[in-house]
């Protein structure tokens, strides 16, 4: 599995619930700007509109090669593809109590199909993110002590 992008941002300002893994409709122009690691998951959110899952804000910038009179919007929808289950229940927790769904990373399986995991999440507070921050912060020390440790 060849991880392409990260969206750290995400598991800073969500606390994640649920992932799921989607495919993803693309162009041919889109997919070689995936793997030449040209994509932004940065501030992209994915709605669910009429029994279809979208993929918005995803940024997948165009290479040189491509022709001149087609080129797609970088920032268009994108069309994610899941079961009808699990699109109903991605629905139907989303529309309780603030919950979101978020993408979190955009890589290509063993068999070099572009997938897209996604997950619900719930939004942090401020104290919570404080949180998280301190305990990255211990555990980056744990580690570092328990490499010092390992070397005598």
């Amino acid at each position: 599995m060849k991880i392409i992008a990260l969206n750290k941002k995400a598991t800073y300002d969500f606390s994640i619930l649920e992932k799921y893994e989607a495919g993803i409709v693309l162009l041919g122009s889109e997919v070689k700007s995936i793997r030449a690691n040209r994509v932004n998951l940065r501030d992209s959110f994915i709605k669910i509109i009429k029994g279809e899952a979208f993929l918005f804000e995803a940024h997948i910038s165009t290479l040189g090669t491509t022709n001149m009179h087609y080129k797609p919007d970088e920032k268009r929808p994108r069309k994610l593809l899941l079961h009808k289950k699990e699109i109903d229940k991605l629905y139907g927790k989303s529309q309780v109590g603030g919950f979101s769904i978020v993408a979190l990373k955009l890589y290509f399986n063993t068999r070099n199909k572009a997938k897209l995991e996604i997950a619900l999440a719930k939004g942090k507070n401020l104290h919570d993110k404080r949180e998280s921050l301190k305990e990255k912060i211990q555990n980056r020390e744990i580690a570092q002590s328990l490499k010092e440790f390992s070397r005598r």
